[in-house]
């Protein structure tokens, strides 16, 4: 983790921004203080839309019966 100074982080914010894309988190202090935090965003994956999802899922191999049979069997017998 690097620490800065609100005048170094304003002169090198570009550099900055590369060192966090980078998987780095920057400090920023403002009068010796700790004011802020730099660290990457974490993106969020695109859900499959649904006809590609049943499509993936039809590629799948049934392996027994499906689960929702076993689990309305363990229901029925109180586990």
């Amino acid at each position: 983790m690097q620490t800065v100074s609100l005048a170094q982080a304003k002169a090198c914010l570009s550099e900055l921004l590369d060192k966090v894309k980078a998987g780095e988190e920057v400090v920023i202090t403002r009068q010796g203080k700790p004011v802020a935090r730099l660290s990457g965003v974490v993106r969020r994956k695109k859900p499959l839309p649904l006809k590609e999802l049943a499509e993936f899922r039809s590629t799948m191999p049934m392996i027994g019966r499906p689960s929702v049979e076993r689990l309305r069997e363990l229901r029925d017998e109180g586990c």
